[in-house]
């Protein structure tokens, strides 16, 4: 009942009024408002970081029901055979952990290693005999390869059907054309981690700096084609920025964009004062560089993670950020390729 303004109401009991009411008030808020200060408050905390690992994880689940699947029709356990060139060291490790992911995910593996002096021509002469090998599901040429041999030159013989790499010239031409196809690995892991992050790209302005053809292209690819087509895009407008980019266009490009995705190859390319407030930030740089101090090697992208993760909304971290998933994709390409020739 609503108490007259003509009523004086004694001091004690008007304070027990306010107290009761502030109290119920304070209730009030801690159930309905919380969420929604939680969410303003959030704009000036730290950003999300992106595990890569724990994406990766719920992809390998996946892919491990497809093989058994497969295995249980009748068909043979997928096989990816990966040929490296030379002895170089970072080649080594990702050819190490593309056999030793397939190995856990239920995919059997090859790992034909050919000295860096191989010629060209017995190059693609073992390419061949791969393509031929009904037992090889899926094929990829470790990259980078030897100055004397022309890797566009080896990708194109690999078969299109086998290229779980994607870097096959008709694999490249249904990517642009939106049609269903291998996607390459690293381009198809940052299209995974946006979709299973929940970020919407419909609309949002996209900055993809590097442009190189198996991994700036295709993202941009698959981030502005649209959404209702055979291979659906992301129906986002997307600006590619190069090393020809002038540093001031690249920083203006940079706070207009919702999304940032960095991939030129150049450490720390990407600093806080570039980015927007909440941007979501993927870093796809691997970069290698010495310790001052120390003189040991140690991993940064092409973002300045400690400075960006301050400003932005989300940020993949390197290590463990877009390259477990680039694996778990080789793996779903391999399982795909598996399936396909099962259909054919």
């Amino acid at each position: 009942m609503a108490i007259p303004a003509t009523v004086r109401i004694p001091l004690k009991i008007r304070g027990l009024f306010l107290f009761c009411y502030r109290s119920k008030l304070q209730k009030t808020w801690n159930i309905a408002d919380r969420r929604e200060f939680s969410c303003s408050a959030a704009k000036s905390y730290a950003a999300t970081v992106v595990s890569g690992t724990v994406i990766a994880r719920q992809i390998h689940k996946e892919i491990q029901a497809s093989v058994e699947q497969l295995i249980g029709q009748g068909a043979r356990r997928p096989h990816l055979a990966v040929i490296l060139v030379g002895d170089d060291p970072a080649s080594r490790v990702y050819v190490r952990n593309k056999t030793r992911a397939a190995s856990l995910l239920g995919i059997s593996s090859s790992a034909l290693l050919r000295p860096a002096g191989v010629t060209q021509a017995e190059l693609l002469d073992l390419i061949d005999q791969m393509n031929r090998d009904w037992r090889v599901s899926g094929l990829l040429v470790q990259l980078p390869l030897p100055g004397h041999i022309n890797e566009r030159a080896v990708c194109n013989a690999i078969a299109p059907e086998k290229d779980v790499d994607g870097f096959h010239i008709v694999n490249i031409g249904k990517l642009v054309l939106d049609q269903r196809t291998m996607v390459p690995a690293t381009p198809a892991a940052v299209w995974e981690i946006i979709k299973r992050t929940g970020i919407e790209t419909v609309g949002k302005n996209v900055l993809v700096v590097g442009r190189s053809k198996n991994v700036g292209m295709p993202i941009a690819m698959l981030l502005h084609s649209d959404r209702s087509h055979e291979r659906p895009g992301g129906d986002a407008t997307v600006t590619i920025a190069h090393r020809c980019t002038p540093r001031e266009q690249l920083t203006h490009h940079c706070r207009l964009a919702d999304i940032v995705i960095a991939a030129a190859g150049v450490p720390q390319l990407i600093t806080a004062d570039m980015v927007k407030e909440g941007a979501v930030v993927i870093d796809v740089g691997i970069n290698r560089i010495q310790e001052s101090g120390s003189g040991g090697i140690r991993l940064v992208g092409d973002v300045d993670f400690e400075g960006v993760r301050q400003k932005a909304g989300f940020i993949t971290p390197v290590p463990g950020g877009v390259g477990p998933v680039t694996i778990a994709m080789v793996m779903k390409n391999t399982v795909t390729a598996a399936r396909n020739a099962l259909a054919h």
